[in-house]
């Protein structure tokens, strides 16, 4: 191992959810020649794409891609390690398929922020910014909130006539209330993520938003699309028009409804990646990719709670084991190959993290608590040192050792692999400007 330094026929809720659419401290541990390694720029090639996994409550990194096997008890906890196809890497045992695909993922083991919360962290996480009302339980997002991802993309895309720049599946993440991080924020609802709230595991998967109703013919809703922009110029400046646009594009678009036909899959392919809800929004999201659209989020988990998501408070390792872990690893892993396999993977970048971590040590109901302060974030594809270790933590988990890495830092890196210059200013509702990320982007992991 080497360290270095729509329309009117259309009803009102298909149109509206229609409109919503919006020293490197690098380890190499394949142990490549130094001259390959040392001094390496960050890759001009850029990304067409890019698919973010969100494990909602907080998996454990030292149960999952940070172990601590030499720690006591009751911080190592259950689990043994397990030795990866990145030679000097190793993780859980319980994550062996991921296990398969290390040497072409990078692990950062040094993320940190100041939130310890679940709203407010996972505003951090999905926004790469601290949220301006601060570390609270039901923090929600208003209209100063910062926007989502797919969110700043799209607007940053609005020139680029994309049918569907953005989308957020299999569903809405609540914590009492909606979850924030997930809406376009200031830069208001035009430029919101198209969400598909329905499970792709099931037999009857259909998003029927984007059907045109039975006695609309592509050739009616054309001249119905004419018939409005010709009589309604008043709309036409509003931002109505904008959502009008949308819808129109969207129901006429093949392109899009074909993505969404899963059903079309093999279904050997769809048993690799998991006959479960988790496996199958990978699928589809590999499917949306190869269908143009830019950014796909991926939640897991859609209620916070000790037995609905990663919030494991108590009884952690059988939560881990027989729960969480297997339906993210095989799905995880499927979606890595299945991209290469298709020749998607050098132009897509995949990121999974959750909104923090676990504590190091165990609390007295055998569990782990929110811990911000050191978590760990995969990242594949895009360009990405397959077999990279970015950062380190102490010796039980419980900080960074080198090089700490921040939500920031993580959203600089996203821009710029998209070919976005993170210091673009864009500005909320009264005129204020932000950068699109605070951070530096981690080129030392791409080249």
């Amino acid at each position: 191992m080497r360290t270095y330094r729509s329309q009117p026929h259309v009803n009102r809720r298909q149109l509206m959810q229609l409109g919503a659419v919006g020293g490197f401290g690098l380890t190499l541990p394949r142990l490549l020649a130094a001259e390959n390694v040392t001094g390496a720029a960050t890759s001009t090639a850029k990304i067409k794409s890019c698919i973010l996994i969100f494990y909602y409550g907080g998996p454990s990194h030292i149960d999952t891609f940070d172990p601590k096997p030499k720690a006591s008890a009751n911080v190592r906890g259950e689990f043994a390690t397990i030795a990866t196809s990145a030679p000097g890497v190793f993780v859980g045992e319980h994550n062996r398929q991921t296990a398969r695909v290390m040497d072409r993922v990078a692990v950062v083991r040094s993320m940190q922020h100041p939130m310890r919360n679940h709203n407010s962290a996972a505003a951090e996480a999905l926004c790469g910014r601290t949220p301006g009302n601060g570390d609270l339980e039901l923090l929600a997002d208003d209209a100063l909130s910062f926007p989502c991802y797919g969110a700043s993309l799209s607007y940053l895309w609005r020139d680029q006539q994309l049918e569907l720049p953005a989308v957020a599946l299999p569903h809405l993440m609540y914590n009492v209330v909606p979850l924030p991080g997930q809406t376009a924020g200031f830069l208001g609802s035009a430029y919101q993520p198209f969400q598909i709230d329905k499970d792709p595991n099931l037999p009857e998967f259909n998003v029927e938003t984007l059907n045109l109703p039975g006695d609309v013919t592509s050739t009616r809703l054309a001249q119905r699309r004419q018939l409005m922009q010709g009589i309604d110029v008043k709309a036409s400046a509003s931002k109505l028009a904008t959502y009008y646009e949308t819808a129109f594009s969207l129901l006429g678009s093949e392109t899009v409804r074909r993505s969404l036909r899963i059903a079309e899959e093999p279904a050997s392919l769809r048993e690799k990646y998991g006959r479960n809800k988790f496996g199958q929004s990978l699928l589809l999201a590999r499917r949306l990719v190869e269908g143009g659209v830019r950014f796909i989020t991926v939640y897991d988990g859609i209620h916070n709670g000790q037995t609905a998501n990663w919030d494991s408070h108590s009884d952690n390792f059988a939560r881990h084991r027989d729960v969480l872990i297997p339906p993210t690893d095989q799905g995880y892993a499927a979606l890595i190959e299945d991209l290469q396999q298709r020749g998607l993977l050098d132009e897509t970048l995949v990121i999974a993290l959750g909104e923090f971590g676990r504590t190091p040590r165990i609390n007295g109901n055998g569990g782990r608590d929110h811990w911000p302060d050191c978590f760990h974030v995969l990242l594949a594809g895009g360009g990405i040192r397959g077999g990279a270790v970015y950062g380190s933590s102490d010796n039980i988990g419980a900080y960074p050792e080198t090089n700490p890495v921040t939500p920031g830092d993580l959203a600089a890196t996203l821009f710029t692999r998209f070919g976005i210059d993170p210091k673009h200013e864009i500005h909320d509702i009264t005129g204020r400007p932000y950068p699109l990320a605070n951070g530096r982007a981690l080129g030392e992991l791409f080249g």
